[in-house]
């Protein structure tokens, strides 16, 4: 005789500052709701996460989750779980940050002391 835990479930009353999970279908966003464990988020809202990223991805749907905590990003990166995400932060920008601007560090680029050689033979 085996028992059934039942899953556990991904939506609750809204709380600000709560993760959001959003369904998306190209551009159009279908559904959303309140992740349920965001505040201290452990595997099992991982497992969550991932079992519904699946589900979707197989009807060719995208998951997109908002404003997550720094906790909650660990587990996914540690999970593995983060590449098949999409991420929204709606925060306000930290100090000196402008709103809507990416950084980007490519690793090709060269740090502006070995620039120097390529003016050629001096």
């Amino acid at each position: 005789m085996s028992f059934r835990v039942p899953a556990r479930p991904i939506y609750m009353q809204r709380d600000e500052g709560a993760a959001t999970v959003a369904i998306r279908h190209g551009d159009t966003e279908l559904t959303s709701w309140p992740l349920a464990g965001a505040e201290r988020p452990d595997l099992a809202v991982v497992d969550e996460l991932a079992r519904l990223v699946l589900t979707a991805r197989r009807g060719g749907y995208t998951v997109v989750l908002r404003d997550p905590s720094p906790t909650l990003l660990g587990l996914l990166d540690l999970c593995g779980l983060s590449p098949t995400l999409r991420v929204e932060m709606r925060g306000q920008p930290e100090n000196l940050e402008q709103p809507c601007i990416e950084e980007v560090v490519v690793a090709d680029d060269l740090p502006v002391g070995d620039l120097d050689d390529l003016d050629g033979p001096r």
